[in-house]
């Protein structure tokens, strides 16, 4: 997209606003993937939603101010999406929003808020998938003042890329590439900060570790929970894990390629692995009640697990093959429409 535009005599500058801070979900990203240096870093982490939205949108308004952009391209459902669309609608400046049109239909998720108001304030909508569309229109945004168009999904773009250089993680035992595994993530406020819920997800962790081995990738939010725990029940939070349950450091995105390519199913409660899961063709539990993937539930790809470790292991029980064919996800060329939809 990036080289469509400047070979049209535009400028792209990239805002990092630093709410992904942990280096191995952000630098290694830029590093692996050879995306240019962002032109303005923020450096806003580890504040409350409403403080790290504020913080951002203070910080991105003068900006816009001072570049005067003639557009504003803003990806998916984080905190940083909707102060940048805050920010440039203020401003009057046009908003394309990548990703749009999604719905868990679940309120009490901030991703969920994030997306609904930047579609709301958005003038380019490039939706994913048709039912994206279709929950757009279901809103009323039928009206000329938005730019509805369904490109497919440019993580399926990033998948077909990259995946040839796919690479098996550092910390995670070399054997485990020729044997069947479960590739396990948890990262969302929902998931780990009540501790009941963490507990469940633990305890499924470790029932499915006797069955399959378990591989899973701490995010640090994760990380602080499970030294909690530990703190909370005099142990070492790791020890008191099961032998079977393999946790590393939070991997690259070629690391978690290289898991995805091995690994024989995925559990996890992130909305961006559960379509990465089915462009490798493998079955994925979602650690959730509800999915802004609705098509992978409905083709059987993908099921609804909650956090109740039960209801996780009759998922695993219920495991069925997954074939990509004709994906409601778009060719692999999302980016080039979005780029030519812009210029035009």
């Amino acid at each position: 997209m990036s080289r469509a535009l400047q070979a049209a005599g535009h400028i792209e500058s990239i805002i990092h606003t630093g709410q992904h801070s942990d280096a191995n979900m952000s630098e290694i990203f830029f590093e692996e993937m050879a995306i240019p240096q962002p032109k303005y870093f923020l450096g806003v982490s580890g504040l409350t939603h409403g403080a790290m939205t504020g913080d951002m949108l203070g910080k991105i308004e003068q900006i816009l101010i001072n570049d005067r952009p003639d557009a504003v391209l803003v990806y998916g459902d984080t905190n940083s999406t909707l102060a940048g669309a805050l920010a440039a609608a203020k401003l009057h400046i046009p908003i394309a929003h990548v990703e749009a049109g999604l719905r868990s239909f679940n309120l009490r998720m901030p991703e969920e808020i994030n997306r609904t108001l930047t579609d709301r304030i958005s003038h380019w909508l490039f939706c994913p998938t048709s039912t994206a569309v279709k929950n757009l229109k279901a809103e009323g945004f039928g009206s000329p003042t938005y730019k509805i168009d369904n490109v497919g999904d440019v993580m399926l773009d990033a998948t077909r890329h990259f995946r040839k250089k796919a690479r098996w993680p550092v910390g995670v035992p070399v054997e485990l590439q020729k044997t069947p595994f479960v590739l396990c993530t948890v990262h969302r406020q929902e998931s780990i900060d009540d501790p009941k819920t963490f507990d469940d997800l633990l305890s499924a962790f470790e029932l499915i570790s006797k069955q399959l081995p378990v591989v899973w990738p701490v995010h640090p939010r994760a990380r602080k929970a499970l030294d909690a725990r530990g703190a909370r029940n005099g142990f070492d939070a790791r020890g008191a894990l099961a032998a079977g349950v393999h946790t590393v450091a939070p991997v690259s995105y070629l690391e978690m390629l290289g898991l995805l390519e091995a690994c024989a199913v995925v559990a996890t409660d992130s909305g961006g692995l559960q379509k990465e899961a089915f462009f490798f063709e493998k079955y994925c539990l979602t650690l959730r009640t509800e999915t802004e993937w609705t098509e992978l539930v409905e083709i059987g790809a993908n099921a609804l697990c909650g956090t109740k470790p039960a209801q996780i292991l009759s998922g695993l029980h219920g495991k069925q093959p997954v074939s990509l064919g004709t994906s409601a996800f778009g060719d692999g060329h999302a980016a080039e429409q979005i780029a030519a939809k812009l210029l035009t």
